[in-house]
């Protein structure tokens, strides 16, 4: 595996290719995103082991996008099926679950160890177990808690970044996988943070065109209905976008 250290400026193309490639089929990757959801979302609804379950096969849809993606950059219509392609083939649907389960075990870690900041505010807001209010989320121990949780998930977010495209397109072990991506995100830091701050000035510039569309028509309360399905499409841009980050990153 080669690793590709690119300069800065390649998180901002990342980004645009992302929209750009989005664009080009943008009814095959909405409607794959949205079945995204939905499968996570369903399987969220399972009696106890829902939450965990739903983390277990993030990283198996998260490729399905990216390959999704890649089918929709070469002039293709990427069909509905190759959101589970992953699980589809017997050679990675288990190297694929095991990285599932990793993540899973240790995206609960995070939580924690959050717990032991304000014993467990934030996770139970975070997991839906405990309502938002302004009382809670303004508490010391639930910002320190929210930071921590932050810190503690960004070397995690590295980790398992690249790892399912390198099991599924490079045959790499799933520990492997997770060595390899903690390395091009740590060598390539400069061009994911421009990526990074490009999609949050994307983020907040579709939440500044819902503001303006809803006053423009007059009734500030269209802004919830306004700003969801604009947010729900420039996140299946930000899952479009995924698959140019590890092209360049890492090569066979």
């Amino acid at each position: 595996m080669k690793l590709n250290i690119v300069p800065a400026r390649a998180g901002w193309q990342w980004a645009l290719l992302g929209v750009k490639t989005f664009w080009r089929q943008p009814l095959a990757m909405g409607g794959l995103f949205f079945m995204l959801m939905a499968a996570i979302s369903m399987t969220s609804m399972v009696p106890v082991i829902g939450g965990a379950l739903a983390l277990v096969l993030l990283p198996t849809l998260t490729l399905g996008m990216m390959v999704a993606a890649d089918t929709a950059d070469q002039g293709k219509f990427p069909l509905p099926p190759t959101l589970f392609v992953g699980l589809r083939d017997a050679k990675t649907r288990m190297p694929l679950l095991q990285l599932g389960g990793w993540y899973a075990v240790s995206f609960f870690l995070v939580l924690a160890l959050s717990m032991a900041v304000d014993g467990g505010n934030f996770a139970k807001v975070y997991l839906g177990q405990a309502e938002m209010t302004p009382e809670v989320v303004t508490g010391q121990g639930f910002q320190t808690a929210m930071w921590v949780s932050t810190l503690l998930y960004i070397p995690l977010a590295m980790m398992f970044w690249h790892a399912p495209a390198l099991v599924y397109w490079h045959g790499v072990s799933p520990i492997k996988s997770l060595f390899f991506s903690l390395v091009a995100c740590w060598k390539n830091l400069r061009a994911f943070g421009v990526y990074v701050a490009a999609w949050s000035a994307i983020f907040l510039g579709t939440g500044l065109l819902a503001l303006s569309i809803s006053s423009l028509l007059g009734n500030p309360g269209l802004m919830g209905a306004t700003l969801l399905p604009l947010m729900l499409v420039a996140a299946a841009m930000f899952f479009t976008s995924m698959t140019f980050t590890v092209r360049d990153c890492l090569h066979a």
